[in-house]
């Protein structure tokens, strides 16, 4: 099996920090994060697009990363392509996860370029949900049970 990439897309929902509302600061802060991460940017460019929401592309040796941001719905879209077999993208995101702090993220990974025999497309999505969040679900099922089972009892 050959990979020639590795395609990283995130979406990040209820998002916290404010500092997407600016595109010249948020474009400088990926840059800042991009080169804590070793990769050399070749060039960037960011703007306000026409529904209101930042457009930024970083591009670097390696591939590129774009960032969607809609301050109004506090929603991000990104995505990563890797150039590289064994790249990592996960790892770049979670630094740019903390710089929006979303409520939950749904990313998916998907290998570029596999001509091996498995032909299987289907990407992997993983769903991350805030620890508050979790909390408060699980809470709200616990009540629920409790409440089922006096029913029950007075029946």
């Amino acid at each position: 099996m050959s990979i020639i990439a590795r395609h990283l897309t995130v979406d990040m929902y209820k998002c916290k920090n404010s500092c997407f509302e600016d595109v010249q600061a948020l474009q400088s802060t990926l840059k800042t994060l991009l080169m804590e991460s070793n990769l050399d940017i070749l060039s960037s460019t960011g703007q306000i697009m026409s529904d209101d929401h930042i457009a930024i592309i970083l591009l670097f040796d390696e591939g590129h990363i774009t960032v969607h941001a809609f301050p109004e719905l506090q929603y991000v879209s990104a995505d990563a392509f890797i150039c590289e077999e064994d790249a990592a993208p996960e790892e770049i995101f979670s630094s740019i996860r903390k710089l929006f702090k979303p409520e939950k993220t749904k990313t998916t990974i998907l290998k570029r370029g596999d001509f091996g025999t498995n032909t299987d497309m289907k990407p992997k999505t993983k769903t991350k949900v805030a620890p508050l969040r979790r909390i408060h679900n699980t809470g709200s099922k616990v009540i629920n049970m409790l409440k089922s089972k006096d029913d029950k009892k007075k029946n």
